[in-house]
């Protein structure tokens, strides 16, 4: 039987959701694409005229869906209607770590891909192809196979109904989605049945190179996918690991990056020293890892890569420290700039991001901060900080911030966040901060001042020369 996809319905309109439905009806413009979620605020942001107002941004996704959006590209509530008149069905909604029960704390809560398989065997017909999108544990398509099994018993005699399930796991860096999505190192399909990969193989096809996708076994493909997060963010903890020692030695980690990136087996990707990974996948996927293993009774495994996320939290908490001792030892009544707070730079996701420990570890410590980010908004960090930004603050008329400790505020100027602080701390390594006049910023700062480079992104001469101190991650040099 040849599968013919027509239809195609994306349950979830979040970060992989929304901008992977765009790149398939950009590039398929035969096939209907209807994106759903509960959530009517996201898909009102969706459908909105202003295209700056999308949930998500990411560079080149307005363009997409400007091209797209109301011809074979649509945003929907209507779950059901949508479900109903679909070939083919992506789950593709999140999974977070469980916070109590059973795997509290490591194995993924799959509530949602439960629900979404319930309203899949409520309101298909026919026969559909399910495709797991969200990153999942494995042996979850076991899952959302048996859920849509018990609907294909007929009931009164009613057309009965058939289903095919799939694995296609997405390998997307945020901030760069859409060229991952456009030019991919590999797509990756696992599944039981033939003619349903070759569905999805042919989808693909229309701009991915065939040797660039791969078929697989279900189980494969979905390890596949919290592997590779697990080895990217075990790269990124040792890189910083090795930034700690290299700080103490006088070596410089971006030296040290360099030579052992030049080595062949070993590569230059991800081994720039940084505050930490961040993002949704990398920790609630090794967290995954570690909740497999010990259920598989491989402890030494799980004790694996259980470090990997403890360096990690380490690092993070180490860098609040850091901040603190340089500032003689207290920052109480101290006002501190943070800029950048989305986990990394080209994407306004703050999920699991470094600056929400480092923030609040500074907060508990006294200090007030002043927090800049060009597309992370305020209603977003009040909520990753569970406190309420001050408003409207005039700080010349603040001789000191002993009476806003432990407080923050938002700030979309990045001068107005520097005027009187203490020090800045780059925690996203945006654009912006590339140009920043540091001679201006300089006069407005209380001295001794200090900058915080905690993405090794700045110039260190340029800062000194505007009576500076600079203090950079994985570098043994400073003017202190």
């Amino acid at each position: 039987m040849v599968i013919k996809i027509k239809k195609i319905c994306c349950i979830g309109a979040g970060y992989v959701g929304g901008p992977t439905m765009s790149v398939i009806a950009d590039r398929c413009p035969e096939i209907f694409v209807d994106v759903v979620d509960k959530n009517v605020e996201r898909i009102k942001l969706w459908n909105s005229t202003n295209l700056k107002d999308l949930p998500i941004y990411e560079p080149g996704l307005e363009d997409i869906v400007k091209r797209r959006r109301g011809k074979n590209l649509t945003f929907s509530t209507n779950i059901k209607e949508k479900i109903s008149s679909a070939d083919m069905i992506f789950i593709s909604v999140n999974t977070p770590t469980k916070t109590k029960g059973i795997g509290a704390g490591q194995a993924s809560d799959l509530k949602w891909v439960e629900a979404c398989a319930r309203d899949v065997a409520n309101f298909a017909t026919g026969h559909t192809v399910v495709v797991e999108k969200s990153t999942l544990p494995v042996k979850t398509a076991e899952v959302i196979k048996k859920i849509l099994e018990a609907s294909q018993i007929p009931i009164n005699f009613e057309t009965k109904k058939s289903f095919d399930v799939l694995s296609n796991p997405e390998f997307l860096a945020e901030g760069s989605a859409i060229k991952d999505l456009e030019y991919p190192d590999r797509v990756l399909i696992g599944g039981e049945n033939n003619e349903a990969i070759l569905a999805l193989n042919d989808i693909y096809i229309n701009w991915v190179s065939p040797e660039k996708i791969l078929h697989t076994n279900i189980w494969s493909s979905e390890l596949a996918k919290l592997t590779a997060n697990a080895f990217l963010a075990q790269r990124i903890s040792s890189i910083n690991s090795i930034s700690a020692l290299c700080e103490n030695t006088g070596a410089d980690v971006k030296e040290v990056s360099r030579a052992i990136g030049l080595d062949s087996r070993i590569g230059s990707k991800f081994l720039n020293s940084g505050p930490g990974f961040g993002g949704s996948c990398f920790k609630k996927d090794i967290l995954n890892l570690v909740y497999l293993s010990k259920y598989f009774g491989l402890e030494e495994v799980a004790e694996f890569w259980e470090g990997v996320v403890k360096l990690n939290n380490w690092h993070q908490h180490r860098l609040s420290r850091l901040i603190t001792n340089k500032l003689f030892g207290t920052i109480s009544g101290k006002k501190i700039c943070i800029l950048g707070f989305s986990f990394k730079a080209n994407t306004n996701d703050t999920r699991e991001s470094a600056a929400i420990t480092i923030c609040k570890d500074l907060l508990e410590e006294g200090a007030f901060l002043s927090i800049s980010d060009p597309k992370v908004n305020k209603k977003q960090i009040e909520k990753d900080l569970k406190s309420y930004s001050l408003n409207n603050l005039n700080y010349s008329e603040i001789s000191d911030f002993f009476n806003y400790e432990g407080q923050w505020a938002f700030e979309e100027d990045i001068n107005n966040a520097a005027e009187k602080s203490d020090a800045i701390v780059i925690l996203t390594e945006w654009e912006e901060y590339l140009n920043i006049n540091w001679e201006e910023i300089s006069t407005m700062m209380r001295k001794p001042a200090w900058i915080f480079d905690a993405r090794s992104i700045l110039d260190p001469k340029e800062i000194k020369d505007n009576d500076l101190y600079l203090w950079r991650i994985g570098n043994g040099q400073s003017n202190d």
